[in-house]
């Protein structure tokens, strides 16, 4: 080809149809790949808020018994066993102080009650101390764990209600 050739001719460069198609089809097979891992970072994202929200409240459980072991909480009912009666419970407050002392102050172990990523609602499945360890229904006489309710299976294959 001379150098006229070259210059004769400029709407013979740049793609043709066939490569173009080409070009779009493996930007097309790119973009499809991204969809599913775009998926999964948002399943290990609210997997994360998951075991956040979790240990939050069995943290606030646990202080809550602590304060009742050291005598800081009176409790009437004996079925309590030094846990709280429900959620709400960690979340009011309940007062906190010397038996003996006029002076009482009230504890809140929750400012709300977090929310399941996965089911979209603050409503958790409960434990009582009475109740087995695997059991999927609560006794309703104090709350000693929680669980999530979405019937769902995590990445590293455990349910989340088993978590």
């Amino acid at each position: 080809m001379t150098r006229t050739d070259r210059h004769a001719r400029p709407a013979e460069r740049g793609l043709t149809y066939l490569e173009l198609l080409v070009v779009v089809a493996v930007l097309a097979v790119l973009a499809s790949a991204a969809v599913p891992l775009k998926h999964w970072d948002d399943k290990r994202r609210k997997e994360g808020h998951l075991r956040a929200a979790l240990e939050t409240m069995r943290q606030a459980l646990d202080e809550y018994h602590r304060y009742y072991e050291e005598g800081l909480i009176i409790q009437d009912d004996v079925d309590l066993l030094g846990w709280p009666a429900s959620l709400e419970d960690l979340v009011e407050g309940v007062e906190i102080g010397d038996p003996q002392s006029i002076d009482v102050e009230v504890r809140q172990f929750l400012r709300r009650i977090p929310v399941d990523p996965f089911t979209g609602e603050a409503e958790w499945g409960l434990r009582s101390y009475q109740d087995d360890f695997d059991s999927r229904s609560w006794g309703g006489e104090n709350v000693y764990a929680v669980y999530s309710l979405a019937e769902f299976v995590a990445l590293d294959g455990t349910e989340y209600r088993d978590w």
